[in-house]
């Protein structure tokens, strides 16, 4: 038993590795790797993932981490330790941001026929600090807000240009190369910092899971409001979403959704002929008096005279 036990605590994955010792927890086959001068500042691999990976724990790094998916599509989830899983589909062209303090769990499932392809970049530390310093000043490094299955052009086009001089002969261009991994990290600096310090992290609403709050919202401004659903979505509970939303926002989630629903009604009465009583039903008021009454309390103006003026 107690040799078991031993190889048991053996294989555990320990709180905290480097990006190289990461890659033994994940599996897969790695295409390229970036190796050699050219590429101190930077630690970045390709991957062929497997179509379907069970939950495994992933240790924290301290390296600022980009994973861009380059193939396929994956239903891909994560969870904080102990806590709900949170999904995203992802493809081509989507990425992940983390530079988590803590271990976290993740899996995923191919759900299209093309190879689950994906980037791995780390950024070195001192890169990282250097630039941050040059860019906002101050003393310590700032915090990365973590991202999953976003979207954005310009950090898609460095990444795309850092995979050309990976799969270059040579390995690419030492200089060239540590242009791209600095003006990718003026890039991260200046979109995707947030004031929360480190200690602060855990009472702040992750800005994927904000957006996706709002897309859900957004997408149901029919229906009856629900917060469980809306909770599930996000993947917290109730009373700890609910707090940190209006923490976000300003705004209860319930508050919020009212002023999405008036929000759209608003652009319906300016940008289109339809009905007032449409309009109404389209944002989930059967009854036109309730819905004249709600738009008024938040506009000031009965939905007809908003209309007209």
């Amino acid at each position: 038993m107690q040799g078991a036990q031993d190889r048991e605590e053996a294989a555990a994955p320990p709180e905290r590795t480097s990006p190289l010792g990461l890659e033994q927890y994940i599996a897969g086959r790695t295409l390229v790797s970036g190796d050699g001068p050219a590429w101190n500042d930077l630690f970045v691999q390709v991957y062929s993932r497997r179509d379907k990976q069970e939950a495994f724990l992933v240790p924290a790094v301290a390296e600022p981490l980009i994973v861009w998916v380059m193939s396929g599509e994956a239903n891909v989830e994560e969870r904080e330790l102990g806590g709900d899983w949170v999904s995203n589909i992802v493809s081509v062209g989507d990425f992940f941001l983390t530079r988590s303090p803590t271990p976290y769990e993740m899996r995923w499932r191919s759900t299209g026929t093309a190879p689950f392809q994906v980037m791995h970049l780390y950024l070195s530390v001192p890169l990282f600090e250097r630039v941050a310093k040059e860019v906002l000043g101050g003393d310590g490094p700032p915090v990365l807000l973590d991202v999953s299955g976003g979207k954005d052009e310009q950090l898609s086009h460095l990444l795309a240009l850092i995979h050309q001089e990976l799969a270059a002969e040579g390995k690419g261009s030492q200089l060239f190369v540590q242009g791209l991994a600095q003006s990718l990290t003026v890039h991260l600096i200046r979109n995707y910092v947030t004031e929360d310090r480190q200690d602060n992290r855990q009472t702040a609403l992750p800005g994927f899971k904000l957006r996706r709050a709002m897309a859900y919202l957004e997408a149901h401004l029919a229906d009856p409001f629900n917060l469980a659903q809306l909770a599930v979505t996000v993947g917290m509970s109730e009373f700890h979403f609910s707090r940190l939303f209006k923490k976000a926002t300003g705004l209860s989630p319930s508050r919020y959704f009212i002023r999405q629903r008036v929000a759209k009604a608003q652009q319906l009465l300016q940008e289109t002929e339809t009905s007032i009583i449409e309009i109404g039903l389209s944002v989930g008021y059967s009854s036109p008096s309730h819905f004249a009454q709600v738009f008024r309390r938040e506009t000031g103006l009965p939905p007809s005279h908003y209309r007209r003026g």
